[in-house]
Order: structure tokens, then sequence, then C-alpha cells
């Protein structure tokens, strides 16, 4: 998801090699980066001003089920990122999230203490503590909860949603206990190239304006569309999928671009406004198929 939207916002102006195990895009190249040595190599025969680790396994459940895995994906191969980008001395940049925290409060920031609570949340903790200790020139970006890449990419709440009223549902039962923010993944690699022109390496919170939950954003999907009155979001509890969403996670994910506002450099926009570039952007062929379906006017 990320990495769509990575290579679509760099590549208007810089060379990009991109690669992942998943050869599913025409601009990617072959790169299993839990291999030190084929990872090195990769990377070396590029030569890049830059190295920009995205990949990572985001299932929570499939981290819970395979913790070696997890780890071997989300934290080894970060620190072998860290190895290759001190021996070209460039820049790493490495993606985080706001799952780190407990979700104890209501909003986090920048400087607040992260409290992992299952396998993907530490995994990717880990991998935030070993960049700050080991790169000194580094970008450490906290998302939210990921919107981007379309019906082909996205694995995550907005294509799950499409996905059933593509279907046909007339109700969605979406979770009222869960809290978070957003971040289209357009605005994200935008905003770090932004940060990549600048000297102000360290960690940031990266996520879209606006605080909400689960259930508002079903509700403005669903008003986006022009569908209110056709499609009915029901307030449902977690335990409603417990048996599907077995992991933990923190009831509360929402943060704050503390850092990049004292900064003057928080171009995030509104996950709203976000949200409606998304559904034009990349769902337009998708919504023409559903009956009654239009993007509402702005």
């Amino acid at each position: 998801m990320l990495g769509e939207a990575v290579h679509k916002v760099f590549a208007e102006s810089h060379d990009v090699e991109c690669s992942d195990i998943d050869l599913n895009a025409d601009w990617l190249s072959f790169c299993d980066f839990r291999d030190f040595h084929q990872y090195k190599a990769a990377v070396e025969a590029f030569a890049p001003d830059v190295l920009i680790h995205l990949g990572a396994h985001t299932s929570l459940e499939y981290c819970e089920e395979n913790q070696d895995d997890a780890y071997r994906t989300n934290t080894l191969a970060v620190e072998y990122a860290c190895t290759i980008a001190n021996k070209l001395g460039i820049p790493l940049v490495y993606i985080s999230t706001a799952g780190i925290f407990d979700g104890e409060k209501l909003l986090y920031d920048d400087w607040d203490q992260p409290n992992p609570l299952g396998v993907y949340a530490r995994s990717k903790y880990m991998g935030e503590l070993y960049v700050q200790r080991a790169v000194q020139k580094h970008f450490i970006f906290r998302a939210g909860w990921m919107m981007g890449g379309g019906p082909a990419k996205d694995k995550k709440f907005i294509s799950k949603m499409m996905k059933q009223i593509e279907a046909g549902a007339t109700v969605l039962n979406v979770v009222d206990d869960k809290l978070g923010t957003p971040t289209y993944t357009v605005d994200f690699a935008r905003n770090i190239e932004r940060m990549l022109h600048t000297e102000y390496y360290g960690l940031y919170n990266q996520v879209c304006g606006g605080e909400t939950g689960r259930f508002e954003v079903a509700q403005e999907l669903v008003d986006v569309l022009g569908l209110s009155s056709r499609i009915e979001v029901k307030p449902v509890a977690s335990d409603f999928f417990a048996k599907e969403f077995f992991a933990p996670r923190p009831p509360c994910e929402r943060l704050v671009n503390y850092k990049l506002q004292l900064l003057g450099l928080d171009h995030m926009r509104d996950w709203k406004v976000s949200l409606r570039e998304y559904m034009r952007d990349y769902y337009a062929e998708v919504i023409a198929t559903i009956d009654g379906a239009s993007l509402a006017a702005e």
C-alpha cells in the first residue's frame, strides 16, 4: 500500500529502485530483505542517496501466529537496513506505527512512551529503537490507520468496507470502541519527500488531521459514496469480531503530529479530505459498479 504511493510520488522527480518479494507491479524488482547479503547487494548495486525501508508483516493475527517470521521481517531486517545505510553513509527512513502504544491515553504525541501489546507492535517498536541507536541520519515516521493503494493493494479497513459495499451489503457492522487516525499513503509519501530535503532527522508522528474512530470512518465513507440512505452503519463492540481479530489491539491509537507542527512541516491533510480524494483517484471504477453510488459533491 505505502510502496505504491512512495513510488508514485518519488518517481516524479527521482530515480527510484523499488523491490519486493511479490512482483505485482512492473516497477518492482525482486529482493528478500530478510536475506542480509541479498539486501546489501541490491542496495549497493543501485547506490542510492537514501534508503527507505517500507516492508513489514502488517497483519496482527499473522504476527501472533508466526512470531519468528514477524521478528525476522519486522525487526531483524531493519537492523540489516541500519548496517547497509551506515556502510553507504546515507540516511535511513523507517516506517513505524501508532499500534506501539497501549491505548491508555486518548492522544499520543511524538514523545509519549510506547508500550506495545502484541508481537506486531513489539516487532515494530524494536525496529524504532534500533534505528534510533544505530543510524545518526534517520527518519522514523509513525503512521496511523493506513488507507491507500486502491482495490489491488489495499488490505486494510477501507478496502474491507468497500468490498462489503460492492457485494451489496445494506448493513455494515463496525466497532465503536476503537479510536485512531487514518493516514492516506499519498500524503504520507509526499511528507516523507519534503522531510528528506531537510536535516531534521529524528522520529515523527505523521498521520492525517482529525481525531476519529472506526465507526465514524465507516459513516464518512458511506456518506462520501452517497449511500447513507441505503446502508446502515451498525455499531458493535470489538468482541463481535473476536474470533477473526484475536490479536491484542489498543483501544486508542490516536496520534498528533506535534513535532511536525512545531517545525511548521505538517502538511498532512484532514482525513476526510484525503478519504474523498482516495475514493476519487483509486476507486472511481469500483464506485461506478455499485448501484446508487456516486461521489458526493464536496
